[in-house]
């Protein structure tokens, strides 16, 4: 009975909060890399568009005025995410909320050995355990082309958000049953290093060097990749990249290729 209702509430949902189809043309088009995806995969994402839209808010910070464009563009990258995941990888909070610059929330957490930090440093964006997304606008608006930035920015924080669905970000997510999580650390944690070596080292490498940062931004950054840029991850991390292919259920690369060979 349960889902019957799930259902009505969603096909309700779907007919009285559609995106009109101007505004869904020109939030694509504000995303050259959904340009791998067919119309059919693009239906599904915009109704999943439009589901993530009535369950979270969208809000703006310091005055700040959030446009349909804006709350369109933030949502679809978002939902590209969970395409074939499903809404629940984002339950459990409600808001994101949009800055017109930078920002510090002044947030406070522990560290293993149990000394308490202050976030004081501008941000561009964060994922909030158990609270909101924090974009700064400029920032999601210049990452939305990833060949001018090398980074997308709405990507990140909703791949935390998917990692925090285990726990604590840490660079596992819950992955599926007929996944191995002990696999998946060891692939990981041996590109991690890897990569963190790299960096170390001085080499200039395509991929952001924050993704040395911790397991978590390593699991994060790589997403943003996988999106924006797969040939470039099955490249660089080919082990991965095909664990990413397992999680996400989506292989951009192969998708990238034959866009290309078009």
């Amino acid at each position: 009975m349960f889902e019957a209702i799930r259902r009505w509430r969603q096909n309700r949902i779907l007919a009285t909060s559609a995106i009109p189809e101007v505004l869904w043309r020109e939030a694509l088009e504000a995303l050259p890399f959904l340009a791998i995806y067919t119309e059919a995969e693009l239906a599904r994402l915009r109704r999943q568009v439009v589901l993530f839209l009535s369950e979270k808010s969208i809000v703006p910070a310091r005055g700040f005025e959030v446009t349909p464009l804006m709350r369109a563009m933030i949502a679809l990258q978002a939902c590209v995410l969970t395409l074939n995941l499903g809404p629940h990888y984002y339950g459990g909070w409600e808001n994101v909320i949009v800055y017109p610059d930078e920002f510090i929330t002044g947030l406070e957490y522990e560290d293993e050995a149990g000394v308490v930090h202050r976030r004081d440093e501008p941000l561009a964006g964060e994922a909030v355990p158990g609270g909101p997304v924090i974009l700064s606008w400029p920032d999601v608006e210049a990452s939305a082309d990833w060949s001018n930035t090398g980074m997308n920015l709405v990507i990140h924080e909703f791949a935390h958000k998917i990692d925090m669905k285990s726990g604590e970000a840490n660079g596992c997510p819950p992955l599926h049953a007929e996944m191995s999580r002990r696999a998946w650390q060891k692939t990981m944690t041996s590109a991690y290093e890897n990569f963190r070596t790299r960096v170390q080292d001085g080499e200039n490498t395509e991929i952001d060097p924050y993704a040395a940062e911790s397991p978590a931004e390593f699991f994060a950054v790589l997403s943003e990749v996988f999106f924006a840029e797969p040939t470039l991850l099955r490249v660089e991390y080919p082990s991965v990249y095909r664990l990413f292919t397992q999680f996400y259920r989506q292989d951009p690369a192969s998708r990238t290729e034959l866009l290309l060979e078009d």
